[in-house]
């Protein structure tokens, strides 16, 4: 390339991008652009916006409205739950009010239930006591084996529809003097008789309150009845001969007890 042409290509090049002569430092090559009015290859940062004190409290008022507002969602939400959980235990409550009204039904039924056993129990008491006992007159007598003290005695024989023998003169005396002594044959066996001094030593009465009138004591010159005094309190008859003999009443032994006999009426 010749000495015309060089010229030429660095007089466009001065045209274009601006003719920068050769040596030329950084802070010269600055001062041209900013002479020409080029932007500055580095821009200044921004300066941060001045705040006011007005615009910090209404963040923070609406940082109290956001918390307010959160407060009173969960606060609904726990009106909501109170209310479901209120509806709830009322439901529960009437239900148990439903099943107590049941229950005290049940318990009547219940109640009712074991009257009638009682009854239906008194009522085949006494028709054992007259079909598989001694039947005299308007009464039947059976004996049981099992040994009771005379409490128990006289609560069983009501159990059963009936009460303890109470022998009240001497025709029923020795009939149940011979009915005893065949009962438990060739044995010999004392058998409770509804007959005490538990109220007062020496008045005898029966099992039902009222007064003795007809005694059958066993008379003897070794050992005559009654001897127990304050302590043998209740009267038993002996199954060999009929005497009676006063023991102590928690004594177990055999019972007796009479029945009403309907079929006799």
């Amino acid at each position: 390339m010749g000495p015309a042409a060089a010229s030429l290509a660095l007089l466009c090049l001065c045209s274009v991008g601006g003719c920068v002569p050769a040596g030329t430092t950084d802070e010269t090559q600055a001062e041209v652009k900013k002479a020409r009015g080029d932007v500055p290859d580095i821009l200044p940062e921004p300066e941060p916006e001045p705040t006011s004190p007005m615009s910090d409290f209404e963040n923070s008022y609406n940082y109290v409205l956001s918390r307010l507002a959160s407060m009173d969602q969960a606060i609904h939400r726990l009106d909501v739950g109170h209310y479901t959980l209120d509806v709830k235990v009322s439901q529960l409550m009437d239900r148990l009010t439903r099943v107590d009204a049941r229950v005290e039904e049940l318990e009547d039924s219940i109640a009712e239930v074991y009257q009638h056993s009682k009854v239906n129990r008194k009522e085949m008491g006494r028709l054992e006591g007259c079909q598989k006992g001694h039947r005299l007159g308007y009464k039947c007598y059976l004996v049981y084996n099992n040994l009771e003290d005379y409490a128990s005695s006289s609560r069983k024989c009501q159990e059963r529809g009936g009460r303890m023998a109470m022998p009240r003169d001497r025709k029923e005396q020795e009939a149940l003097a011979d009915y005893v002594k065949s009962f438990f044959h060739p044995g010999n066996w004392p058998v409770w008789l509804g007959i005490n001094d538990l109220r007062s030593d020496g008045l005898y009465v029966f099992d039902d309150g009222s007064r003795v009138s007809y005694f059958q004591w066993r008379r003897h010159f070794l050992s005559s009845q009654p001897d127990g005094g304050r302590r043998e309190n209740c009267v038993a008859m002996s199954s060999d001969d009929g005497d009676w003999w006063d023991h102590y009443c928690d004594r177990t032994m055999h019972y007796m007890c009479e029945f009403d006999n309907r079929e006799a009426l």
